[in-house]
């Protein structure tokens, strides 16, 4: 089985914080396939890089973090269906990023991590399972 888990999540681990939501999101993504949508590389690796400017984590710190990533089964969705993105942008007022995490649970059936309030929101509304 597989689950769809943005940014958020994954954030979540890298900066150790304490979240009920992220632990259970880790302990599945360990032993099952995370899928995302091709916006979650850049993210994760853009707020990695923001916070190495900004001095709350190091280059050691970001390398050590993404080689762990690299350990684990990540399947990244290639381009979503651009009109239920955009559907869904609009329905909840997503950011287009969030919407495809959400396009890409609703076209697989897949339950969704996030710690995103509105994501989360728009998730329940659509029918698609949280991660507990």
């Amino acid at each position: 089985m597989a689950l769809v888990a943005d940014a958020s999540i994954i954030l979540a681990w890298a900066f150790e914080e304490q979240f009920a939501d992220a632990e259970a999101t880790l302990e599945r993504v360990r032993r099952e396939e995370l899928a995302v949508p091709t916006i979650w590389w850049f993210e994760v690796r853009n707020v990695l890089i923001l916070k190495e400017r900004g001095g709350q984590r190091s280059e050691r710190q970001n390398a050590g973090f993404l080689r762990a990533l690299s350990r684990l089964t990540i399947r990244i969705d290639d381009l979503p269906a651009e009109t239920a993105v955009l559907t869904l942008a609009r329905r909840h007022r997503l950011t287009v990023y969030d919407a495809a995490y959400l396009e890409l649970a609703l076209r697989e059936g897949l339950e969704l991590a996030t710690l995103d309030t509105e994501l989360a929101d728009a998730a329940r509304a659509e029918g698609v399972p949280l991660v507990a």
